[in-house]
Formats: C-alpha cells, structure tokens, sequence
C-alpha cells in the first residue's frame, strides 16, 4: 500500500527556491516593463543573481549596486572623452579593480568591469551617460525586489530527512 506522505522523505528546499526565484524575476520584470525601462531584461538578471547567490542579499545587493554605478560613471566617461578600443576597454577594467580597491568595495570590482564592458563596448546610438544611467536604475530595480522577496521570504535551508535505505 502506498503512502499517504508522498513528499515525506523529499528535500522541497530546490523547489521552494525556484518558485521564490520565479517570483522574483518576474515581479522585477513587470516593474521594469511598467517603468518602461529600455534594457528591463537587466531588472530580472540582477533579480536572479541576488536571489541565488549564496552570498548574503544584502552584501551582494550593495556589491551589486555599487559596483555598477562605478561600471556605468566610468564606462560612461571613457566612452564620452576617447573613442572604444581594446586599450581603452583594458585601460577602464584596471580602473575598475584600482578604484574598487581604493574605495575598498572588492566584491563590487567585477559587477564595475560587468557594466563597464556593458556600457563600453555595445553600440548604441544615445549617449554613453544615457546608457550608463539607465543600466544603473535598471540594475537597481533588480536588485531591490530581490531584497524585498528575500526579506518577505527567506528560504529555510533545511532539508528533509533522508528515506531510509530499504533492504531487498
């Protein structure tokens, strides 16, 4: 005879995590879209990757937020003064890591050399600051709904007992 407990000896932590992660992408998505953000498909990446970080949200959150306001002012700026090169795209990632460290916010280096590569290296046909600021208020958005779900949510990271093995 089968068991009433279906799901007794299963780990529903996976699960629960995905439908917390769903929420929040999409959540981010529609604000994005009701904002009527250009690029909102970053609203729900950065949704994604405060969500499912193993990182606290929190610290990952400001890692992630300044990070890319660094990325964004000086991809805007080095795309506004000098023409895009390979140079000037090394050049902006070493200024990324040096102005990261000397403001001592590590962890935001490669969330700057992310929006910088970003801001730098597509083209685009308004001007770098524009670009810059809207990749900031996009990232932004994501990562605030991601807070928000992860504050109003937190994901218990129990799991369930083991079945025991049976014996044939």
């Amino acid at each position: 005879m089968a068991s009433r407990k279906i799901f007794s000896g299963v780990n529903l932590v996976p699960v629960l995590d995905s439908v917390r992660t769903a929420f929040a992408a999409v959540a981010a998505l529609l604000l994005a879209r009701l904002l009527k953000m250009p690029e909102h498909y970053w609203a729900p990446i950065s949704a994604i990757v405060v969500v499912q970080s193993r990182i606290p949200p929190l610290t990952l959150g400001w890692q992630r937020f300044v990070g890319t306001a660094l990325g964004a002012v000086l991809g805007a700026a080095l795309a506004t003064f000098f023409h895009p090169s390979a140079v000037l795209y090394a050049v902006g990632i070493l200024l990324c890591g040096l102005l990261a460290w000397l403001l001592r916010v590590g962890g935001a280096y490669r969330f700057a050399a992310i929006t910088l590569s970003i801001v730098l290296l597509i083209p685009r046909t308004r001007a770098p600051w524009i670009i810059g600021w809207h990749r900031f208020l996009e990232v932004s958005l994501g990562i605030a709904v991601a807070l928000v779900i992860t504050t109003v949510w937190p994901l218990k990271k129990k799991t369930a007992k083991a079945r025991p093995a049976t014996s044939q």
